[in-house]
């Protein structure tokens, strides 16, 4: 009797233990095959444990706030945790916040305990932490490849390929220009009345460049919808930095929330503060303003301490606008000075690409983010050079494109103007297009093909559209030439080089005064009228795809000493009815005469003497991509004249141009514009005057 009654015991004590250790596991989440480290392992009582459970904690919270992403470091030195965590745009508001909150919580107790390094992916987010920093590194494992059953079946009939791989493609280029790393879209089928819709996602520490080739390489591994089985609707595959998915039918997509506003009573509060603050200024100001009146002197004394301060670079009052937009993902890093010498060999001679007219270019590792870089060094000496250096650091790093080179950090001390630049491993346009960096065959130098130079010129054509008319301001480069179109390692064209660049307020001012720019490539009429616009721009993107199309300079010698402009050559084979004649020589015929015309007659359209009569950057893509018909150009070069600006005197003139266009007649360069314009040099202050 005591037996059965202790057997008893036993059971409902086992069947408690039981429960328990079932409710328990019901709390953890259980990732899709993780990925943990099983050497090295941390011990319960570690620091790094510690540093670990801070991080953990915090990776939820922060994400939460955050736009569903967030990264961050926990501890110092060998103990030191990276951290990552982010949520499915797939996935509704509340399964997102469940598995921030889970996956976090349950990962080191019962998923990968002691492991050190861990990737973790769920239905509904990724979460990612290790000893060492894995930011901005695309990691493109496949972890989840699933095919989606359920809804309208895929049936090869009708489905349009070329729209599902259209879909793919513009998902992947949309999402690296989108600061969410995040697009969906949907493609309509030719012989079905429903649609295809995708989605594809980056971790938002990736740079755009990484963001789509991994979203690329995911596409390429889906499986072809015309290959599914019967009741399959759609294909997916997630990793732990990208995630592509497409179906049949729409399926619902979350968008990260906006921060919240501040409660009303905080509100008013700072409504109350703003005021009394404005007043104050106003105060001040005014007395400030009567003070000035009775001391111009003094009032001379401080522009000119103003002036030297800017020029000194002393131009980054927001930099801890910047440092925020780094720690959240979204912008540069300020570096300190020791981190990029010990990157580049302490600026070593043989770590050193190239230099320029105000600094010099190294090739640097940066040993915390993984990373090759490359990185300018503005010359202490040069006054432009400080100037552009502010002019980059406050443009570019706002910028998000593909064919944009990318600002990863910048550096202003010890005396020292440092920007950080993703690496471009296969050097300038201008290298590929004239000789230097030919691919050689055999014992032949092979000039670049032509399929690479249309994709190059889409690729420009795309970046200059976003920075006219896409982005939130407009930007006028100011530079656009092949030495500042840079290649990547799949020779994707990004332009780089903005320390001409300038901002134009829409509505108030169409222009930038203070001509700059390279001579061949600078607008006539800009460098008259001293006032850069996009018209400028436009005409050097003219000049740019006449010299891809020709494989010549802007300056084409006609005798032992006689020049003349491309434009002004191509116009000339264009009158002759030839044009593709002026097309390069060294590709023998193979390329695509169609696409070679279309590009000679939009360069020609571009740089239209007359800037009235020019394209838009818009117009200009819609060509040169055949979805509008090409322009009605006059049989010879019109000629336009233009007069000097206010600030240039009538001995002021640092280049002339005479001659005619038409009737016989060819434009001609004197000899020191020849030297300049065959040199392809930048300047900085310029008139000109007809004569």
């Amino acid at each position: 009797m005591a037996s059965s009654r202790r057997l008893v015991i036993v059971y409902v004590i086992a069947s408690l233990i039981c429960r328990t250790a079932v409710a328990e596991d019901d709390t953890i989440l259980r990732p899709y095959g993780p990925s943990c480290s099983r050497t090295n392992n941390y011990t319960p009582s570690s620091q790094y444990k510690k540093n670990l459970d801070e991080l953990l904690a915090a990776l939820p919270v922060e994400a939460g706030a955050n736009g569903w992403f967030y990264k961050g470091i926990a501890g110092a030195g060998a103990d030191q945790v990276f951290g990552l965590i982010m949520c499915f745009a797939d996935s509704s508001g509340s399964r997102c916040q469940d598995c921030l909150r889970r996956a976090s919580a349950g990962i080191t107790s019962s998923v990968c305990p002691g492991s050190r390094n861990v990737s973790a992916l769920y239905d509904a987010c990724v979460l990612r932490y290790a000893d060492a920093s894995f930011f901005s590194v695309a990691n493109t494992d496949v972890v989840w490849n699933v095919s989606v059953t359920g809804g309208s079946s895929l049936i090869y009939s009708s489905v349009d390929m070329l729209a599902w791989s259209g879909l793919m493609n513009r998902l992947a280029q949309r999402a690296a220009d989108s600061p969410l790393l995040l697009a969906d879209g949907s493609a309509p089928f030719t012989s079905s009345a429903e649609d295809m819709y995708g989605l594809a996602q980056c971790t938002r520490d990736l740079t755009p460049g990484q963001c789509e080739s991994c979203l690329n390489r995911y596409a390429d591994l889906l499986p072809l919808p015309d290959r599914f089985p019967t009741k399959t609707s759609g294909s997916a595959i997630k990793g732990y930095s990208c995630y592509v998915r497409y179906n049949i039918g729409a399926f619902d997509i979350t968008l990260p929330p906006r921060k919240s506003p501040p409660p009303l009573g905080l509100l008013v509060i700072g409504l109350l503060v703003g005021s009394i603050s404005i007043l104050v200024s106003l105060g001040f100001s005014t007395c400030l303003r009567l003070r000035r009146q009775r001391k111009q002197a003094a009032n001379k004394l401080l522009q000119e301490s103003r002036q030297q301060e800017l020029e000194e670079g002393n131009l980054f009052n927001d930099e801890p606008e910047m440092e925020h937009e780094f720690e959240k993902g979204t912008g540069p890093k300020r570096f300190r000075y020791g981190e990029l010498a010990i990157a580049t060999d302490n600026f070593s001679d043989k770590r050193k690409l190239g230099e320029g007219g105000f600094g010099s270019v190294y090739r640097g590792f940066l040993t915390e983010m993984s990373l090759e870089v490359a990185i300018k060094r503005v010359s202490k000496s040069s006054k432009q050079g400080k100037k552009e250096y502010a002019s980059e650091v406050r443009i570019i790093s706002r910028l998000r494109h593909r064919n944009l080179v990318q600002l990863i950090g910048w550096c202003h001390g010890s005396g020292e103007l440092l920007l950080v630049y993703e690496l471009m491993p296969n050097g300038s346009l201008d290298k590929h297009l004239h000789n230097s960096t030919m691919v050689r065959s055999g014992d032949h130098a092979l000039p670049m093909p032509w399929p690479r130079r249309h994709e190059i010129i889409l690729g420009i054509a795309s970046a200059i559209l976003y920075l006219h008319q896409e982005w939130e301001q407009c930007v006028v480069h100011r530079d656009i030439k092949p030495s500042n179109v840079m290649l990547d390692a799949t020779f994707t064209a990004k332009l780089g080089d903005f320390g001409l660049a300038r901002l134009i307020d829409e509505g108030r001012q169409s222009h930038t005064t203070g001509v700059a720019g390279t001579f061949g490539y600078m607008d006539p009429e800009c460098m008259a009228s001293g006032r850069a616009s996009v018209e400028s721009d436009v005409y050097s993107f003219g000049v740019l795809l006449l010299e891809i199309a020709c494989g010549r300079r802007p300056a084409v010698r006609v005798g032992e000493d006689d020049f003349i402009h491309l434009v002004q050559w191509v116009w000339d084979a264009y009158s002759g009815g030839s044009v593709l004649d002026a097309a390069d020589m060294r590709l023998d015929g193979d390329l695509d005469g169609r696409e070679v015309a279309c590009t000679m007659l939009v360069g020609l359209w571009c740089a239209h003497p007359d800037h009235g009569l020019r394209p838009t950057i818009r117009q200009s893509v819609n060509v040169l991509r055949f979805e509008a018909p090409p322009p009605s150009l006059p049989a010879r070069m019109p000629v336009a004249t233009y007069g000097p600006p206010a600030s240039c005197s009538s001995n002021a003139a640092s280049l002339t141009a005479e001659g005619t266009a038409g009737g016989g007649g060819t434009g001609t360069w004197r000899s020191t514009a020849t030297e300049m314009l065959s040199q392809s040099s930048p300047v900085k202050e310029l008139c000109i005057l007809r004569v």
